[in-house]
């Protein structure tokens, strides 16, 4: 198939450090390749990839010294994706809703992966409006605030089977990975192994947003000898900061849409505490991968009893339900479906007869796929 990726430019595909849907819009766009499809990915510049890559801006804005506003990239981007569009069996969007006007009209089959939290009040209007855009969410849970939404199907992200090392046996400390923001809740990693007499290591970033949070609620905890908080770290250090952990503490208070890190954890064979938030319960196993809990008291005990657990089980469980692959092949089933329900309406014909005859003037003119914008 001839498969177009359409990734955020907030970060580089794969992102250089924290960045969940991009990390994930690589695997797929690597998997993809791999099972011999012709992928085109637009992302940022300073992506990296098997695909072709379409770069919009010449780096991933975050990392951007001049702070670029997102909104005119994205724009560019869109029109860049959208003036190709015949060049592709299927468009596959990860950047929220910007696209909606254009894919609903668009003859090439269009779906949009939600990567974060659906419960905001405007969603459900929006989606009432664009009733008939296809979209797919990273958990059961997570689409619960949108029933009316078109779902084609639920896909659990995945990794590359080799990218995480199983490591059999654990040093004494408990890792927390992700973010610093309230809904995190790190403060209950902190009193979870502090109660556990264990060392906790944190590798968090702070966005600016959860600056004052940080400073306010968070920095003070550290100033104890079982904490230790190392800051941001990339992918390569995550192996050895997840597989050697006795657990990793996910005490979330916020409807998790899927939680990347969880399976992280799981291929390196480290057990998981997690809070019965959003798609915790469909992502662990209890018993298994590690323990759903819901109170502190019970997170507590479960922390304190987590080394019974086989670690052999928890990679095992990875292999099984949360590889790259596995993601690619669910999605190649969503984009056969797609196509095979793609309506040929008469705006989508109007489109065709139009747009697409520019599109097929400018190959011609030898402008079409080589055009770059940088």
């Amino acid at each position: 198939m001839r498969i177009a990726q359409v990734a955020p430019l907030f970060e580089s595909v794969p992102p250089k450090a924290y960045g969940g849907t991009e990390r994930v819009v690589s695997y797929l766009t690597e998997a993809l390749v791999a099972m011999g499809h012709d992928v085109t990915l637009f992302a940022s510049g300073d992506s990296i990839t098997s695909a072709e890559l379409v770069p919009i801006v010449e780096r991933s804005l975050r990392l951007d010294p001049r702070h670029p506003d997102w909104l005119p990239w994205h724009t560019v981007m869109l029109d860049e994706v959208f003036r190709r569009a015949a060049q592709f069996d299927v468009i596959h969007f990860h950047v929220d809703v910007l696209h909606y006007p254009m894919a609903r009209r668009c003859p090439t089959p269009c779906l949009t992966t939600f990567h974060g939290r659906l419960d905001l009040p405007d969603l459900a209007p929006l989606h009432r409006h664009f009733a008939d855009v296809p979209v797919v969410s990273i958990s059961d849970h997570q689409r619960q605030p949108l029933p009316h939404a078109r779902w084609m199907g639920t896909v659990y992200h995945g990794l590359p089977g080799g990218l995480y090392r199983f490591q059999p046996r654990s040093h004494d400390y408990f890792a927390f990975v992700g973010r610093i923001s309230p809904e995190k809740r790190v403060d209950r990693a902190i009193e979870i192994a502090k109660a556990c007499g264990t060392r906790l290591r944190i590798a968090a970033k702070v966005d600016e947003a959860d600056r004052r949070y940080f400073e306010q609620q968070i920095r003070p905890r550290l100033d104890d000898p079982l904490v230790e908080f190392v800051g941001e770290i990339d992918e390569r250090q995550k192996n050895e900061f997840i597989g050697r952990a006795r657990a990793l503490l996910f005490p979330i208070d916020w409807p998790e849409p899927f939680g990347l890190v969880m399976i992280e954890a799981f291929a390196c064979g480290t057990p998981v505490i997690a809070f019965r938030c959003g798609s915790v319960p469909e992502v662990m196993v209890d018993g298994v991968t590690g323990f759903v809990v819901d109170t502190m008291e019970e997170a507590i005990a479960a922390a304190r009893r987590v080394g019974q657990l086989d670690r052999r089980r928890c990679r095992e469980v990875f292999d099984t339900r949360f590889t790259a692959p596995v993601m690619a092949e669910r999605y190649l089933d969503i984009y056969r479906q797609l196509r095979a329900q793609w309506p040929t309406h008469a705006a989508h014909r109007a489109w065709a007869g139009t747009a697409w005859r520019d599109e097929g003037a400018s190959r011609s003119a030898g402008l079409g796929s080589a055009r770059q914008i940088v």
